[in-house]
This record gives C-alpha cells, structure tokens and sequence, in this order.
C-alpha cells in the first residue's frame, strides 16, 4: 500500500515501553512512504541529554513539559509516523493534539514480553529510568494498570504484539488504515 493514497494525517504509535514502537514505525514508515519521528529521540536531541538525566536532574515533571513541545512540533506535520514515549497519553492536552493531527495506535504486550524486550534492549538500562523503585516485573505490572484507562481512552486502534512479528504489526495497522477510508 502507498501511502499517498491515505488521508493527510499523522500516525501516532503509543503504548509501554518496549512494545515495538520504534521497531513498527520504522516499518511502517518504510511500507507507506512517510517519515519516522520518535518523540523520545527528538527530546533527547533537542535537550542534548538523555532521558534518564531529565528525570534524575530535573524531574518527572520537566520531562513531561519538554515531551508535551515536542508533541506540539510533531502535530504541525503530515505523513509522519511517530513512536511516542510510553506515558505521553497521561497528558489530556498531548491526547487532544494527536487526535486532532492524526491516529493512535496503542501497542500492547503483556509484562512478561515486556520484560523480556527490557532485558534484550541495550537502551533500557541507560536511556529509561526506572518508574518506581519495585522490580522490573512488579513496576510494568502497576504501570500497565495505572496506564490502561488512559491508552483505552486515547487509542483508535490496538494491536497485541507478543507473538506477531514486525511484518504482521504493520500489515494489521495498514489494514485498518485502509478500512477507516
């Protein structure tokens, strides 16, 4: 499918960490000719410091102001398919942007995937700190939990990613793509 032949928006993929945003947006990128964004990477660029640095020196809520001027930067574009940071839905104003430039699609995994895409990703331990201060299986359970209402409500679209490839993701995403035309 070509992208061309979509409406002009924007496709925001939100979800946990490490449930294949970046890996399916570039996909998808390539599949329907668009760019790939990364909300986190823009960030960190944009800053000249890593996420982890934000927090630890600035705060949960810095972070969240600085990710909400990048979603705004990302929203004034067209054909862009955008990998989100995984707690960008808890910000109303960030939600209402994003519906209004495009869709969502939430990405999901179960902690267990989750976990094991966490041990398996370089860029967990030095790029994304920690949420709480529980083990790794305990902290993506409660966030999940606390998360959920907020991707529900902000999503047009899931997928469940645990046992489909990257392939398989994006070809689902297309398929609804083209069936909300």
């Amino acid at each position: 499918m070509n992208g061309e032949s979509l409406n002009a928006y924007n496709l925001f993929l939100i979800g946990y960490r490490c449930t294949g945003k970046s890996s399916v947006g570039k996909a998808l990128a390539a599949k329907l000719g668009w760019q790939f964004l990364d909300t986190d990477s823009l960030l960190v660029s944009e800053s000249g410091i890593s996420i982890k640095e934000i927090v630890e020196t600035h705060g949960w809520q810095t972070f969240r102001k600085l990710e909400h001027v990048i979603v705004e930067q990302v929203c004034t574009l067209d054909r862009q398919i955008v990998a989100t940071g995984g707690g960008v839905v808890l910000s109303t104003a960030n939600v209402q942007l994003m519906k209004q430039s495009g869709r969502l699609v939430w990405l999901r995994a179960t902690p267990e995937t989750i976990r094991r895409r966490m041990i398996q990703d370089a860029d967990t331990e030095t790029l994304r700190p920690a949420l709480t201060s529980k083990d790794s299986i305990a902290e993506i359970e409660e966030t999940l939990l606390e998360r959920e209402s907020y991707y529900r409500q902000a999503m047009d679209f899931y997928v469940q990613t645990d046992r489909l490839g990257l392939n398989a993701i994006a070809g689902s995403i297309i398929e609804y793509l083209k069936r909300e035309k």
